[in-house]
């Protein structure tokens, strides 16, 4: 199955994309992790980031949909991936579906994560103060003020891609608000396992 996870941060899709990982058997890919990967293997494709990141640019929509390419074409891969924070734009989104197509491969679902904002800063302040109590690091992330332009950032930039996977009808949507079990449950209808 090949699976994107759209929501804003702290909806919990890190969380249900290991549960789908466990469930579906395929792997959970992160844009950050292939890039360093891409660089380190010095693929064609790593070696043009490295040049572009050296330089202390943004790597282009190419490039990343290029390392995405070559990391499906990978053996663990070939039946499927759960995409969590990739794509974050409609051009993305759209160089996205123009490789997939080119290699004959489709999307299975696009399941967005709905939450209420102001309970999901609430969430991340609990979340912050227990990792405290546990006497573990609170993730700089929760922090509430660079949770809160983090947010304005997913709403500026990411959140039109609802309306991009709606249109082409892919789109399915699970309350992210529920608890963890619900919403794996909710899931696995959308999936049909």
């Amino acid at each position: 199955m090949r699976i994107i996870l759209l929501g804003p941060p702290g909806a919990g899709k890190g969380t249900q994309a290991v549960r789908m990982v466990e469930r579906l058997g395929v792997p959970q890919l992160s844009t950050g992790d292939m890039l360093r990967a891409a660089v380190a293997a010095g693929t064609p494709v790593g070696l043009k980031a490295k040049e572009i990141m050296d330089r202390g640019d943004l790597v282009p929509d190419e490039v990343v949909v290029g390392i995405i390419a070559d990391r499906i074409e990978e053996p663990d891969a070939r039946s499927g991936f759960i995409l969590d924070g990739f794509p974050r734009t409609v051009a993305q989104a759209e160089a996205f579906d123009a490789m997939l197509q080119r290699k004959g491969l489709k999307l299975d679902a696009v399941i967005e994560f709905k939450v209420n904002e102001a309970e999901l800063v609430e969430r991340i302040v609990k979340r912050a103060k227990e990792a405290e109590a546990r006497g573990e690091p609170v993730r700089k992330d929760d922090n509430p003020d660079v949770f809160k332009t983090r947010l304005g950032a997913y709403r500026t930039q990411t959140a039109p891609l609802s309306a991009y996977y709606a249109g082409k009808g892919q789109l399915k949507t699970v309350d992210g608000m529920k608890s963890i079990d619900e919403v794996t449950e909710d899931i696995k209808k959308i999936l049909g396992r």
